[in-house]
């Protein structure tokens, strides 16, 4: 077993804690991490093709709440097919290292807003709910990671907590098996890929259910916002790494960027911490 194997079977178990807990955030906590070492064209199919899986199981799990949500939510569903089709094509023509720092890039204003506390309902599911997904499919397609904005979009919706999953698989299902396709039809699926897959899979299997058993004993608001802090430290040490490595920053002066966002992200833990807690809030959700 490689360095990187073993790194990456502890990043996948890491991840898959955090989706058994919350239900999502398998994504968006791997991609960071094994972007160091991976590139997306390896990476992405290897994720895609997991989430499949792991999205069968939030629904399944939740299946009693999907005829009350698949309506509202089929308007995203419809708008990631032509989304997801753009962002295969993006992830096939991009060189590596630009589409690293772009996915960087899209994801930490996504993670400082939910660290924000940023919530607004959205007044329109169905027009507005096209071309949210077609947002939705580009962004999960070149990146993997939907949770921040699909967080954002249906927080303050109105879904009990078990409604707030069951939409979340449907759309989350919908998103990796167009996906799946769209990168087997465009070549992307090769054996090295598939030869991630095996490492990631056990962490998954024992991951899930660690994380569903630790939510019921801790405060599920905290757990979340913590993983959301690690997120945004490594993403910004990303950020700083490459623009080092693509030479538009050619000094440690790059790391400004992880010192200002460690700033912006304590600010923002001391007023989460610094607010009364709640007792265990009903929707527990925020991060991807």
């Amino acid at each position: 077993m490689t360095s990187q194997s073993l790194a990456l079977i502890l990043i996948t178990l890491g991840a898959s804690i955090v989706n058994g807990a919350l239900g999502y955030g398998f994504s968006s906590i791997t991609v960071p991490l094994a972007l160091l070492f991976l590139s997306n064209r390896v990476l992405n199919p290897a994720l895609v093709l997991v989430e499949v899986a792991l999205n069968t199981h939030v629904i399944w799990t939740n299946r009693r709440a999907v005829p009350a949500v698949w309506r509202r939510v089929l308007p995203v569903v419809i708008g990631l097919v032509p989304g997801v089709i753009g962002g295969t094509v993006i992830v096939s023509q991009v060189s590596p290292g630009w589409l690293k720092l772009a996915t960087y890039l899209i994801l930490l204003p996504l993670i400082l807003v939910q660290a924000a506390g940023w919530r607004r309902p959205i007044q329109s599911e169905k027009s507005v709910g096209l071309l949210f997904g077609g947002g939705l499919g580009v962004l999960y397609s070149v990146t993997t990671i939907s949770g921040p904005p699909l967080a954002v979009a249906l927080n303050n919706q109105g879904f009990s907590k078990q409604e707030f999953r069951a939409a979340l698989g449907v759309i989350r299902l919908a998103e990796s098996s167009m996906t799946a396709i769209a990168y087997l039809t465009a070549g992307l699926v090769t054996a090295s890929s598939i030869a991630l897959v095996p490492g990631i899979l056990p962490s998954v299997l024992v991951g899930v259910p660690i994380g569903a058993f630790v939510i019921r004993r801790v405060n599920s608001e905290t757990f979340r916002r913590l993983c959301m802090s690690f997120d945004a430290w490594i993403v910004s040490f990303g950020i700083s790494t490459l623009l080092r490595d693509l030479r538009i920053v050619d000094s440690y002066a790059a790391y400004n960027v992880m010192l200002a966002v460690v700033i912006v992200d304590a600010v923002l833990l001391y007023r989460f911490f610094s607010r009364p807690r709640k007792k265990d809030p009903s929707v527990q959700f925020g991060e991807g």
